[in-house]
């Protein structure tokens, strides 16, 4: 599949927390960590895995940064 996306980051998911219409997981990448929150729906149709080899995309308009 191609996207247009240009942010994409591949690692390994390590956490999937199931909540009641989200799902929270976590993407191990290179020692960094990313976290995303998806419907249950999405989760389950990718069919993801603790282990499983996945890709963060991020498309965004704005990018913020705090201290």
């Amino acid at each position: 599949m191609k996207l247009s996306a240009r942010n994409q980051i591949t690692g390994t998911i390590t956490a999937i927390d199931k909540g009641v219409t989200t799902t929270i997981v976590r993407l191990d990448c290179d020692g960094t960590t990313i976290t995303s929150s998806i419907t249950n729906a999405a989760a389950d149709d990718l069919g993801l895995s603790v282990g499983q080899k996945a890709t963060a995309i991020v498309k965004a308009s704005d990018v913020m940064i705090g201290v």
